[in-house]
């Protein structure tokens, strides 16, 4: 599923126009997005929690040549799927079993 196809699964569900639902879509992830680069964890329960998260500066390998170089510390967004999102999809892989 793509942007598109997620802005019109919205708007059939909650009856808005096309327009309105990309508005709100856009809106709820933007505000995520702030909120996790300002450093706040945004958890959505059920589905899951955003936050950010510190990765340690490390020593990585050229594939091409081999040779030794040193990767930066950085800060990374993660994202937890909450219990019942994991639930949800551990069911739909048993029933296609």
């Amino acid at each position: 599923m793509n942007k598109s196809e997620l802005v019109e699964s919205i708007a059939k569900e909650t009856d808005l126009s096309k327009a309105a639902a990309e508005r709100a879509l856009a809106a709820t992830l933007d505000a995520i997005v702030k909120a996790v680069s300002k450093g706040d964890t945004v958890t959505l329960v059920g589905f899951g929690a955003f936050k950010s998260a510190k990765r340690a500066a490390r020593t990585g390998r050229n594939p091409q040549t081999g040779k030794e170089i040193k990767i930066a510390a950085s800060t990374v967004p993660r994202f937890t799927a909450g219990a019942t999102f994991k639930s949800a999809v551990a069911g739909a892989k048993a029933k296609k079993k």
